[in-house]
């Protein structure tokens, strides 16, 4: 840490914007009903309302905004040499449906707040200061990952903008954002708005997504990865439909092979686990088909989703290929057959070593305590990653978990994250 570093004045600055965050998180939950609590789909209006709050807030306190052609926008506190590298945080303001108000927006929030106690405390920085507000990062809706970021990097799946339907409107990515003016046809021939070489750092602060800082009892976690994952979201196994009373010799059941395969998957995952392999298998959709289903009819058509993940991109790849190979025997036990769909994926985001030293040095100096971990979830920063971006994250201790009404953050927790974000983004060189 720089000897001349006011940070005391920086604290002092950044409990003063308790009121903002405060105020931003009240309109926010008002404004984005979800009942039960909130929900802003990704290129509709909720999303829409955050980002017109973030940027509208913005502009009145003095800083400068942006939008890119996807609709991510960017708040920045201009600095000194602004053809220097920028450093860069924020979040995601979409959430899942009925999900609670932390998830991403605490991130953003907690940029604007950083940027403005940097503004009272340290004056002009060095370099642009910038928060970005990322759209569509919640895949359940799209079913793709990191639809914003990747975005404003130019690396969209090709073919995505068209073939990706939104699960409510069944309208597609393309539509929805034109619907808002985004410019489509610049993002078809992959033009980007950042630029990898001109990034610093990036640095997202997120809500933890499963309890370990509140098991610990600490406020803060300091990320050392974000997993890597690989998804079939539309998996059908088909069989013959068939009469209750049939003997199992005859019978081609799919839905008892969806239950073969989760259970063989869960296999695989605790053998990982009893080797000290982190990783997490998820399958979000698991039923009968409801046109044809009924108690006295074996099952011929099944429909589920697979989501896994892991921290290596060896251990990640050598998962697919057990995973894969569990079908083949599946499918000839008992008559059916795989479709797996459309695979998507997205790769192992590890925070950088210099970054996660500088945030566990701040947190240290504001005697705030914290502890190194893994994020059991994806997030926007593995994009940034993946691009060669020094990357890091904060969690922030959560009750409850996420994507659920009851997600329990303190703000008082959040304010200690504030505090190491900007620290980190006033002292970085």
């Amino acid at each position: 840490m720089n000897a001349a570093f006011p940070a005391e004045a920086l604290g002092r600055a950044v409990a003063a914007t308790r009121g903002l965050v405060d105020g931003l998180f009240n309109t926010l939950r008002e404004a984005t009903p979800g009942h039960p609590g909130i929900t802003r789909p990704p290129y509709g209006e909720g999303e829409e309302f955050a980002h017109r709050l973030l940027a509208d807030r913005a502009r009145e306190l003095g800083l400068e905004v942006r939008q890119d052609a996807a609709l991510n926008t960017y708040v920045t506190l201009p600095g000194r040499d602004r053809a220097a590298r920028a450093l860069m945080t924020g979040s995601h303001l979409d959430s899942v449906p009925q999900g609670g108000n932390f998830d991403g927006a605490a991130g953003v929030v907690a940029g604007l707040a950083a940027l403005v106690a940097i503004r009272e405390a340290v004056g002009v920085p060095p370099q642009d200061l910038t928060v970005m507000a990322i759209r569509a990062e919640e895949s359940v809706w799209f079913q793709v990952s990191y639809i914003g970021s990747r975005s404003a990097f130019g690396i969209l799946p090709e073919g995505v903008l068209d073939s990706a339907k939104r699960i409510d409107s069944g309208r597609s990515l393309a539509e929805h954002m034109a619907e808002l003016g985004a410019d489509v046809d610049a993002l078809r021939r992959g033009q980007r708005y950042l630029d990898p070489a001109r990034i610093g750092g990036f640095v997202e602060l997120h809500i933890e997504q499963a309890p370990s800082l509140l098991e610990a009892g600490v406020p803060l976690g300091i990320a050392t990865a974000v997993p890597g994952n690989f998804r079939y979201p539309d998996i059908t196994i088909s069989g013959e439909q068939a009469h209750v009373g049939l003997p199992r010799r005859f019978r081609h059941d799919a839905a008892l092979a969806g239950a073969d395969f989760a259970t063989a998957l869960d296999r695989i995952w605790a053998d990982h686990e009893g080797r000290g392999i982190a990783m997490a298998a998820t399958i979000g959709r698991f039923h009968t088909d409801a046109a044809i289903h009924g108690m006295t009819s074996v099952p011929g058509r099944f429909l589920m989703s697979l989501d896994v993940r892991a921290y290596d991109a060896a251990v990640l790849a050598a998962l697919e290929k057990s995973v894969l190979a569990l079908v083949p025997g599946i499918e000839a036990a008992r008559g059916v057959r795989f479709d797996l769909g459309a695979r998507a994926s997205a790769p192992v985001g590890p925070a950088a070593p210099a970054i996660q030293a500088a945030l566990g040095r701040h947190a240290d100096a504001g005697g705030i305590a914290w502890q190194k971990l893994g994020s059991p979830a994806s997030h926007d920063a593995a994009t940034f990653a993946a691009l060669e971006v020094p990357m890091g994250m904060i969690f922030v201790r959560n009750r409850n978990g996420s994507h659920n009404p009851d997600e329990a953050m303190e703000v008082d927790d959040l304010m200690h994250g504030i505090a190491v974000l900007a620290a980190w983004m006033a002292d970085a060189p």
